[in-house]
């Protein structure tokens, strides 16, 4: 088996469009499920044994039944219940979506919410059919029982990065954020088509504070989505990952929605649109670290990018923003 095939993996059929566990990843910290929600499925319920979770919708809204772990509670009774309702977004090319953290501890059931499913882009006809409402659970390895946290879309921290045929916007959810984790670092990346966005190359497996290379160790996932051309046919998108002498890693893949890269290690980056598929990825990374930092080096090779980027501007198709908190950030 190469690496491409060892740490790429496809779209799931059925509800379940992706299962990752750190035991099925061969790591320690991350995981990632991704479901449908439709009439041959209409919930689903997750146990947060040994994890804390960010639930993500990407198309659709949900509710969620949390049930939380209450230590000041009788011996008999040690939960409390709450109830949350997640408005989402018609796609994930729609903007921010309001996103809900959850301890470890908790249980979760996920029901789509009503009307959800039938969603869709202003632009477009109504579907003939109800479609099904996407949701994403990413989550961290935790030893700390925090609360139940919602985080509005308008208050999530939105960047436009890089520019020119580099330009991408980055939302971050749990990351420079007001939201408490314990590992969990969540942000999610949208590249117009043609643009490249991962880029310059970048790694973050060791765990430094040394000047001008600091780093954490985050074990990371990518989940993609890509935008159908106009006439409809099935976008696809690439994404690459390559390491060092001392720990080689050699993955080139072309990626669809419901794919997803694992990169346990190494430089990653760029991940390509072509020209007329806007590309999406979500980012779910963890690691030992507990300061909840997102710090990486460039490959040495190709650090000299970003001193381009000042030069040219922001492609102008980033600039219209759905929410008025965005920052610059190159």
């Amino acid at each position: 088996m190469n690496d491409t095939d060892r740490y790429v993996r496809r779209a799931g059929d059925g509800p379940q469009v992706v299962d990752v566990t750190p035991e099925s990843a061969g790591w320690a910290w991350s995981g990632l499920r991704v479901v449908e929600l439709g009439p041959d499925a209409p919930s689903v319920t997750w146990a947060l044994d040994r994890d804390e979770a960010l639930v993500v919708p990407l198309r659709g809204g949900v509710m969620l039944a949390v049930e939380l772990p209450d230590p000041s509670a009788a011996e008999a009774d040690r939960t409390s219940s709450r109830t949350v309702t997640l408005t989402g977004r018609a796609s994930v090319f729609a903007g921010p979506t309001d996103v809900a953290y959850l301890p470890l501890g908790a249980v979760v059931t996920v029901t789509a919410a009503p009307g959800a499913s039938v969603q869709h882009e202003s632009t477009q006809e109504p579907p003939a059919e109800p479609r099904t409402v996407r949701v994403a659970l990413a989550t961290a390895r935790a030893s700390r029982a925090l609360p139940l946290q919602v985080l509005p879309a308008a208050s999530a921290r939105v960047d436009l990065r890089g520019a020119g045929d580099a330009s991408r916007r980055v939302t971050n959810y749990t990351l420079d954020t007001e939201v408490a984790i314990d590992h969990l670092l969540v942000c999610e990346v949208v590249t117009p088509g043609g643009n490249w966005s991962s880029y310059p190359p970048h790694k973050h497996d060791v765990h430094s504070d040394a000047d001008g290379s600091a780093e954490r160790e985050l074990e990371e996932i990518y989940y993609f989505e890509v935008a159908d051309g106009p006439d409809g046919t099935p976008g696809v998108g690439y994404h690459r990952t390559y390491g060092t002498p001392e720990r080689p890693i050699d993955v080139l893949a072309e990626v669809r929605t419901g794919d997803t890269a694992l990169v346990p290690h190494g430089f990653h980056g760029p991940c390509t649109a072509p020209p007329g598929f806007d590309l999406y990825y979500l980012n779910v990374m963890a690691g030992p670290a507990t300061d909840g930092r997102w710090l990486s080096t460039d490959d040495p090779a190709l650090a000299w990018v970003r001193a381009t980027w000042p030069d040219q501007p922001v492609d102008p198709r980033l600039t219209h923003q759905p929410t008025s908190d965005v920052k610059e950030s190159r």
